[in-house]
């Protein structure tokens, strides 16, 4: 006679995962062994993260078109504030959040500026962080995608067309916006419009008591200026002479608001690729202006 086998029924194997937790951008349900959102595609490790804390971390949006420097910019902000042996400190949650300055400060190092941003959102770089304040003598939970600038402008043309972006936006605590200030000394109004619909957008979004319309601070941060130093001397004075249609927006629907401006590398130069274009690369790095942005940020909403 043949030992009998015990064999799982695979309704059995399917009942451990009736448990459902909340993605924490999107807020909608997904089984518990799911990588990514079923809804928006924001990885799940964050709602798992922030279940085991017991509570919800802030959100930072950072924003900008494609080419902007978003990347450059949260990579070194994230290595720099890591570094730092007083005062406002960073420090990463899980590994997955120390790629983002790890591919930016090995890209830097090679004299190369990081590869754009994919669209999808499982494929960006989600940095999940712990402030250390003076004030508080607890870590607060912190998060920080780096957004791809060509969804972003999908998502501003046609509401809803990224989810998970429309999330983010409604749920942002603060907000970076990157403008790339070479292109507007340059006199190409595009930086000038593309940001103006970005933050009539922003206002019509997050209406709810938590994200009143003007109460969200909003970082303005005019990138690559280490080409332009007229935006040193004077950001809010820069804005007014080259952007003066989204000066006017800031005047008028963001309460608080403020004008920075920021640069990665020092020094750059252009080399010609194989396509017959001319590809920008750095020649040496020499941050300046990338902590102020998120100081002033963390100060008001904290």
């Amino acid at each position: 006679m043949n030992r009998g086998i015990a064999l799982e029924l695979d309704s059995y194997r399917l009942a451990q995962h009736v448990g459902h937790i909340a993605c924490l951008i999107c807020e909608q349900g997904n089984t518990l062994d799911a990588d990514v959102c079923r809804h928006c595609f924001a990885p799940m490790i964050l709602a798992h993260q922030a279940q085991s804390q017991k509570v919800n971390p802030i959100i930072f949006a950072a924003l900008g078109p494609s080419g902007v420097g978003k990347t450059v910019y949260l990579g070194m902000l994230l290595d720099m504030m890591s570094r730092r042996p007083h005062e406002l400190q960073v420090s990463a949650r899980g590994g997955f959040s120390v790629t983002l300055q790890q591919t930016t400060l090995a890209a830097l190092a090679r004299c190369e500026f990081p590869s754009k941003t994919p669209n999808e959102p499982d494929r960006w770089n989600w940095a999940h962080c712990q402030l250390h304040t003076p004030r508080n003598p607890l870590p607060i939970e912190l998060v920080i995608p780096d957004i791809a600038g060509e969804a972003l402008f999908q998502e501003v043309d046609h509401p809803r067309s990224y989810q998970v972006i429309h999330s983010l936006l409604s749920r942002s605590d603060g907000v970076l916006v990157l403008i790339d200030g070479t292109k507007l000394q340059s006199g190409s109004l595009d930086e000038d419009y593309f940001t103006m619909k970005l933050l009539s957008h922003l206002n019509e979004v997050g209406r709810d008591s938590k994200n009143d319309r003007g109460a969200r601070p909003v970082a303005l941060i005019f990138s690559k200026a280490d080409q332009c130093e007229s935006c040193f001397d004077d950001p809010t004075g820069y804005a007014e002479r080259h952007a003066p249609g989204l000066w006017r927006v800031c005047q008028q629907r963001f309460r608080k608001h403020r004008f920075f401006a920021a640069g990665v590398a020092g020094a750059c130069a252009q080399r010609a690729t194989h396509g017959g274009g001319l590809q920008s690369i750095p020649l040496r790095v020499e941050p300046r202006g990338i902590v102020e942005p998120f100081e002033w940020l963390v100060e008001n909403v904290i």
